[in-house]
């Protein structure tokens, strides 16, 4: 994989500034959930190895863990091909689903 420096990139934002990021658990390889950040919620993860989103709902930056507990250290940031959406390696402690659930893909749809 080659590496990138986080001030080269050209992502490029949704229209209110958004990118989505897909986050995965480095140890199972499990899908854990899916978010949005900013570039300051980028920056501040980059910087401290924690994952920091943003959200919608609330219109601010979101600590991964803040009121939960249940924290997400970065292992490895990845962007795709088009450079429009983010892939986040995490140790996971904790649920990572506000419903306490592992992960936010429980429920099969047939």
């Amino acid at each position: 994989m080659k590496n990138i420096n986080f001030l080269d990139l050209k992502i490029k934002y949704n229209e209110k500034g958004l990118v989505p990021v897909i986050v995965q658990d480095k140890t199972t390889d499990e899908v854990l959930m899916m978010a949005w950040m900013s570039s300051d919620s980028l920056e501040q993860t980059i910087k401290t190895r924690s994952m920091v989103y943003w959200s919608r709902s609330r219109n601010e930056l979101w600590s991964k863990g803040q009121t939960s507990g249940n924290t997400q250290q970065l292992v490895e940031l990845v962007i795709d091909c088009d450079q429009d959406c983010l892939l986040a390696i995490v140790n996971q402690f904790g649920s990572a689903c506000h419903t306490n659930n592992k992960s936010c893909f429980f429920r099969l749809i047939q």
